[in-house]
Order: C-alpha cells, then sequence, then structure tokens
C-alpha cells in the first residue's frame, strides 16, 4: 500500500488506494473501508478476500491528509491516534473519497467496511452515487451521528451481539429508525472479521462473507 491513486473531487487530492483486480469471473467492484487503525494488513486481506469471490477491491487510505502512509497500532495509544483522525477528517471529504473510488470501479459497485467503515458504508449508500448494494460490520458511528442518514442503496448491516463499543440499546436504535435495512447478528464480540486477532470469531466472519456476497448478488440481479 499504496499502489495507486485516485482523486477526489472535494479538493484535488491524490488518496492512495490498495487495488485488487476480480480473480476469475468478474462480478462487480467493491470499496472496502478501513477501520481507525489505516488500511492495514487486515483490509488489504478483506480486499483480496472479496477479490476472491469475483468483485475488483478498492481500498482508499481515509486518512492519507494527515499521514500518506497512515497506521495505528492496536493499543491504547493507537486508539487515541485512531479517533483523532477520525475526529481531523470530516465526512464530506470522506465521501468524495470514496466516491472516486466508486467512479473508478465498473458497475455494480458495492460499499463495504469494518468499523469505522462500517458506519462510513453507510454514509456512501445514502451520500454516493453509483452504490449498486452496501454492508456495513460493526459500524458504532451510525447510532452515535449517522441515525438521520437513510441509505439510497440496498444495505445490510451486521453487529456482534457481545460487542463492548456497542451496545445492543445501540442496534435497537438503527432497527428502530430504519426497519427496512436487515441486521444480521452474530455471536462474537468488536472487529469478529479481523483474522489473528483476539476479536476474531471465524464463524461469524465466514458467515457475514457469505451473507455479504449473496446481497451483492441480489443487487445486482435487481439492476
Amino acid at each position: 500500500m499504496p499502489l495507486t491513486t485516485l482523486i477526489s473531487s472535494c479538493d484535488g487530492f491524490a488518496v492512495p488506494v490498495f487495488r485488487v483486480p476480480a480473480e476469475g469471473t468478474r462480478r462487480g467492484g467493491v470499496v472496502v473501508i478501513q477501520e481507525i487503525f489505516g488500511v492495514t494488513a487486515h483490509i488489504e486481506e478483506m480486499a483480496r478476500e472479496f477479490a476472491g469471490a469475483g468483485y475488483e477491491a478498492i481500498a482508499p487510505a481515509l486518512f492519507a491528509r494527515i499521514d500518506p502512509v497512515f497506521q495505528a497500532a492496536h493499543d491504547e495509544e493507537g486508539f487515541a491516534k485512531g479517533r483523532a483522525a477520525v475526529m481531523a477528517t470530516p465526512f464530506d471529504q470522506v465521501a468524495s473519497d470514496v466516491q472516486a473510488c466508486l467512479d473508478a470501479l465498473e458497475a455494480p459497485a458495492f460499499v463495504t467496511g469494518f468499523c469505522y467503515g462500517g458506519a462510513v458504508s453507510w454514509l456512501a449508500a445514502a451520500r454516493c452515487s453509483g452504490v449498486a448494494g452496501a454492508a456495513g460490520f460493526y459500524g458504532r458511528l451510525i447510532a452515535a451521528q449517522m441515525l438521520d442518514l437513510a441509505p439510497r442503496a440496498p444495505t445490510i448491516l451486521h453487529y456482534g451481539c457481545a460487542d463492548p463499543h456497542i451496545p445492543m440499546t445501540d442496534v435497537e436504535a438503527v432497527a428502530a429508525r430504519h426497519p427496512g435495512v436487515p441486521i444480521h447478528l452474530y455471536e462474537a464480540g468488536h472487529g469478529f472479521c479481523r483474522a489473528g486477532s483476539a476479536d476474531y470469531d471465524a464463524a461469524s466472519h465466514q458467515r457475514a462473507m457469505a451473507i455479504t456476497l449473496a446481497h451483492f448478488t441480489a443487487c445486482a440481479a435487481a439492476m
């Protein structure tokens, strides 16, 4: 990372992106949105997993204006660094960066993301054009800051029932405000797709990916 750059229309910034071509028969494209830790090995691996399923994948470095090679560790200092980056990165700018990725993908184009990226996926489904479907993984900021946003593209959400960072009351608030959005629950905590971490749950990861890919297939068929 990075392999290439894409130009964001909001300020002309060249956004570094990790881009992986689809393997086998191309089924579409997907923008894979980072956690607060940056475009880490985990996000690159998730991009490769979608590529392996037939989706050209682009993972934009949304904090590159702060640091071109932004990375934060999974410790107290890293969490503080990541949260500060979120606060310093306006959502209008984020939406523009994601739009640049969508514009670079042939239709159908999808959006997915993890933690911070789960909320950004929701933002993109509400504000970006060319989104065929979206899937957000454990996006805490949806309930905290984005309840008034309504996705315009078919969207699904994934949450862990034992997530210490997202209480079930937050999940219930999203469900009540947006009853048409399917919410899938897992016997897992936060970050259950992050292989190699204490939060990883293989069964939940596999089930969530299967549901997400089925959602993308259905969205493409409905276009």
